[in-house]
């Protein structure tokens, strides 16, 4: 698979997941997520799922510290339904980042719910943030906002090449123009990720 290279320059997110480890599919219950897993989960690299993976990141680190994060024992609460604005994207990635499911989708779990991923991904959730995090086993949440506009302006380029004023050439050259925008994210990520 051919992807942008700047993919390799961003940090991959480590979790331990007690259920992998439980199973046997992983090591310890070691589990690495890189950026290019997400895009092949999500179909695609933009600023939404950009966005969902740089707030998951920063909620874990600010959460766990030097801790590994503990996959599927993490609650993630979204304040827009679904439906509104990707959200349900940006629940769908951060969802599988950290094991969080919605509603029934998830693993019921093993006696009395253990391991259980259901109910974890909430949406709809009146709050002044746009996401929170929260640890189940201390209770410790952190809430975020996502501000991708204070650096690109995804609008303008996705005009350039469905609009009534795309040429040839703008449409030709627009996945790669898209691509150095969600580049520019990354590179921005301490400006448009906010913890509030």
């Amino acid at each position: 698979m051919n992807y942008p290279e700047y993919f390799n320059a961003i940090d991959p997110i480590v979790l331990r997941d007690d259920l992998a480890e439980f199973l046997g599919s992983a090591e310890k219950g070691i589990i690495e997520i890189s950026y290019l897993e997400v895009t092949k989960i999500a179909g695609h690299s933009c600023g939404v799922v950009a966005g969902a993976y740089l707030m998951t990141q920063k909620a874990l680190n600010e959460l766990y510290g030097a801790e590994l994060p503990q996959r599927g024992h993490i609650k993630v609460e979204l304040k827009k339904n679904p439906e509104t604005d990707n959200a349900g994207v940006t629940g769908s990635v951060m969802g599988n980042i950290t094991g969080a499911a919605f509603q029934q989708l998830g693993f019921s779990g093993l006696q009395q719910g253990r391991f259980g991923r259901r109910n974890l991904l909430v949406f709809g959730v009146d709050m002044d943030a746009d996401v929170r995090f929260t640890r189940l086993d201390t209770g410790d949440s952190v809430k975020l906002n996502y501000r991708p506009g204070k650096v690109v302006d995804p609008k303008s380029i996705v005009m350039s090449a469905i609009g009534p004023q795309a040429t040839e050439a703008s449409k030709a050259s627009f996945p790669k123009r898209w691509q150095e925008m969600v580049k520019t994210i990354f590179e921005h990520a301490g400006e448009v990720v906010e913890i509030v």
